[in-house]
């Protein structure tokens, strides 16, 4: 095989794939129109759900497609967390609770999560650092996946807006344990600490309306 023929088996290969891949672009074109369209009765509902942060607007679409935007089903936020796999449960063996875990029929639930955890200054994303240290990166998403589904379920069943609770939530609520915390790490270096109180009035905490 001469190097003119190589060079022009590639050149038929790279020409074969670049259209396969135009028509994959066309293909996927045609299903985000049909989507759009699918969704358009529910413009509203997907408007207020993309308030909360790290939402992609994919997954949105596709939990209208699978619970729907009447949360009349449910009764409580308990009984949609339970539907989707994210509750607390009672599957218990031996005295001990065994480990939760994303049901395989909920991917969109983890992504979403995901998504909130990488937001800056957000309530979500505080929820997981604080419980990913703690405890592990998958039990930390699965609790933001749950909060997700109940801030979803009010926003839905209420009618309300969201209003995020802020990525400094957790310090606003123990701020006698974030003090601990930044007096006991010099401490340990051997330095010490004297802490002095300005008397500043306690932060109002906004109202939680959602989650």
């Amino acid at each position: 095989m001469t190097a003119g023929s190589v060079s022009w088996a590639h050149s038929a290969v790279t020409d074969r794939r670049w259209k396969q891949l135009a028509q994959q672009e066309e293909w996927l074109a045609e299903l985000d129109a049909k989507i759009e369209q699918q969704t358009r009765p529910f413009v509203d509902e997907l408007e207020g759900l993309d308030a909360v942060p790290g939402v992609d607007r994919r997954v949105l679409q596709v939990w209208l497609a699978e619970v729907g935007a009447d949360m009349s089903p449910f009764p409580h936020d308990e009984n949609l967390a339970s539907w989707a796999g994210a509750c607390a449960g009672n599957d218990v063996s031996a005295g001990k609770r065994k480990r939760r875990r994303f049901t395989p029929g909920n991917p969109w639930l983890k992504q979403a999560a995901w998504g909130a955890s990488r937001t800056k200054n957000s309530y979500l994303a505080a929820q997981y650092r604080r419980l990913a240290g703690r405890r592990s990166k998958k039990r930390a998403l699965i609790v933001v996946g749950r909060s997700m589904l109940v801030i979803f379920y009010h926003l839905l069943k209420g009618g309300v807006c969201y209003t995020d609770l802020g990525g400094d939530f957790f310090d606003r609520l123990e701020p006698k344990r974030l003090k601990r915390y930044y007096v006991n790490r010099p401490e340990k270096l051997g330095d010490n600490v004297t802490l002095e109180n300005r008397g500043l009035p306690n932060p109002n905490f906004p109202s939680r309306n959602a989650g």
